[in-house]
């Protein structure tokens, strides 16, 4: 039996603005990304460096997420990743 680890974050949990289902398997993707990847991110990065980096986007530009109602595109992938960080570095705080 495979059992998936439970991510060591829960940004997928914290108080946000409503969002539809793929807003929140979004949050829940981001919870599952490496502390140490998600630290090598630049908001000076351009959208085709972030597509790249990340490394889960399809040709057409969509972030591939399953289970998703809609398409999510390298500007709300990331405004959510940069939310997403400030998160994680408050939680690092209190630990």
């Amino acid at each position: 039996m495979w059992l998936m680890d439970e991510p060591a974050w829960n940004f997928e949990q914290e108080p946000h603005d409503p969002t539809d289902e793929t807003g929140v398997n979004l949050r829940a993707y981001l919870d599952r990304m490496p502390d140490e990847k998600m630290q090598q991110y630049s908001v000076a990065w351009t959208d085709e460096q972030v597509v790249e980096w990340d490394g889960n986007f399809r040709d057409d530009g969509a972030l591939m997420l399953i289970c998703s109602e809609r398409d999510v595109e390298v500007a709300e992938y990331r405004n959510a990743l940069e939310e997403c960080i400030r998160y994680r570095e408050r939680i690092r705080v209190r630990a």
